[in-house]
């Protein structure tokens, strides 16, 4: 492996430990997650330095722009003054990464200019590495990085806690809020002050949102009016109903995105949207339309870049929302807040979380896609990891690799991916180690290598069979890496 001498480095940098920590004996799961996606980018950890995207004089045009500029003043009065006497800088990123504010102590923007941590550079983990803003939007969490975490070296003088931040509206990641300084300085509290801070953020969006809604109501009332009686209802231009007319069972958020204009409503109505100066004007037809759920297809095995397809429309996921549709899928008849906690995180769970992510997915995929006490996939599931398992029961082991594309998300943590993650897998490895079919054991370790497999290839394919060279390539490989 390329990078191996760089990774081991590193991990034993962590395992001399923190001055006044005892060692410890391999990074937490966290960071060693982060540095393979980082190294995988080809971050350098010995000279990496974050990409310059953006000229300083382009920077204050970003941030007009940027939904963040309106709290502002709020994260200021919050933070900077904490930052200043504790030695920290507040820096507050774009959902790309890109750097758009650095405020706080003088000394410490001084040093941070030294290297690169400034306004119009980007902090993604594939532009620099490991570092808490990164990982914060790899992960979509609150994160924090302390000092030999940081896969660039030049960082480990530092420490940094990050939270991202979420439009209230549509879900969409906004960017992240962090606190960085010296690792000296750091308290360990610092992590729940961030993620005070997003919350502050999130709210105050949320209470901006709300007048907007209202102010969009009462100058459109008139169209809503007009329909004298018949079902209807003001639409705002992200598809949240603002108000309804003679209209039952209307969910909070309709898909606006048909060109054509129509929708259907989880009842089976028809809807049809007029364009207003601000919003839109559904109207709903009589009567109920007899319309199929919608599919939503959940190509999860073997996915390091996760998406979902609702009615052949691609949805990009986060990690953590794939591992919700993933364990809705497992769980037909549904979970509470507490059950998906569970599995979710663990025994650490905390429901609340649970619930805010299933706000931000049902805003993503519709209202109608997931259905709530409990929480229920109301679509048409069409999963791989699930039909997976007709064959595996029946023991049809070539449908059965014919269907393996790899493991269950490999990159997630999330307890109940990982029990039925590795339940396939092995159900799977036994099977084709039984039955010895060649062409199914080729199948299976092209997806995911495994020297058991390979030996057994390697000893049973005749050498005249174009797969043997490459067999041979993979069995070596899992030698040495032993």
């Amino acid at each position: 492996m390329k990078d191996a001498s760089a990774y081991a480095f590193l991990v034993d940098q962590l395992r001399d430990g923190l001055p006044g920590t005892r060692p410890v004996d391999k990074p937490r799961e966290l960071v060693s997650a982060s540095w393979q996606r980082s190294l995988a980018a080809s971050v350098d950890p010995e000279h990496g330095l974050p990409p310059v995207v953006y000229a300083e004089n382009d920077v204050p045009d970003l941030r007009a722009d940027h939904p963040l500029a309106s709290v502002m003043p709020s994260l200021r009065a919050m933070l900077v003054s904490i930052a200043d006497q504790a030695e920290h800088i507040m820096l507050i990123t774009d959902a790309a990464g890109h750097l758009l504010w650095r405020e706080g102590n003088a000394k410490v923007r001084k040093q941070a200019d030294k290297v690169l941590l400034t306004e119009g550079t980007r902090w993604t983990e594939e532009a620099i590495g490991t570092n808490a803003m990164g990982t914060a939007l790899a992960v979509d969490g609150p994160v924090m990085i302390h000092a030999t975490e940081h896969l660039v070296r030049r960082y480990h003088p530092w420490t940094c806690a990050a939270a991202p931040v979420h439009d209230p509206d549509t879900g969409a990641l906004l960017g992240v809020i962090d606190i960085t300084g010296p690792m000296s300085t750091m308290h360990p509290s610092t992590l729940a002050l961030v993620s005070a801070a997003a919350q502050l953020a999130e709210s105050q969006l949320q209470t901006r949102m709300n007048s907007r809604n209202e102010r969009f109501r009462l100058r459109n009332m008139r169209h809503l009016s007009g329909l004298s009686g018949k079902p209807g209802a003001l639409v705002s231009p992200t598809g949240r109903v603002v108000a309804v007319e003679s209209c039952d069972g209307l969910p909070s958020r309709v898909d606006v995105g048909d060109e054509k204009g129509t929708l259907w409503l989880p009842d089976g109505r028809e809807g049809f949207l007029e364009p207003l100066a601000e919003g839109f004007l559904l109207r709903i037809a009589p009567g109920l339309s007899h319309r199929r759920p919608q599919l939503l297809t959940l190509p999860f095995l073997g996915a390091d870049d996760t998406r979902a397809l609702l009615d052949g429309r691609e949805i990009p996921l986060t990690l953590r929302h794939a591992e919700i549709l993933a364990l809705l899928a497992l769980h037909p008849k549904g979970m509470t807040a507490e059950q998906l906690a569970l599995v979710l995180y663990g025994e650490s769970g905390n429901p609340v979380t649970a619930r805010a992510e299933i706000h931000r997915l049902r805003t993503q995929l519709g209202a109608s896609a997931i259905s709530t006490k409990p929480y229920r996939l109301e679509a048409e599931v069409d999963a791989d990891f699930i039909n997976v398992r007709k064959p595996l029961r029946e023991r049809r082991v070539r449908d059965a690799v014919a269907l393996w594309r790899g493991p269950l998300l490999p990159r997630s943590n999330a307890p109940g991916v990982q029990t039925e993650r590795e339940q396939t897998l092995t159900q799977l490895r036994r099977l084709v180690l039984e039955r010895r079919d060649l062409d199914a054991l080729y199948s299976f370790v092209r997806a995911t290598p495994d020297q058991e497999a390979l030996e057994v290839l390697a000893w049973g394919m005749p050498l005249a069979d174009p797969r043997h060279a490459w067999v041979q390539s993979q069995l070596r490989q899992c030698i040495a890496d032993e």
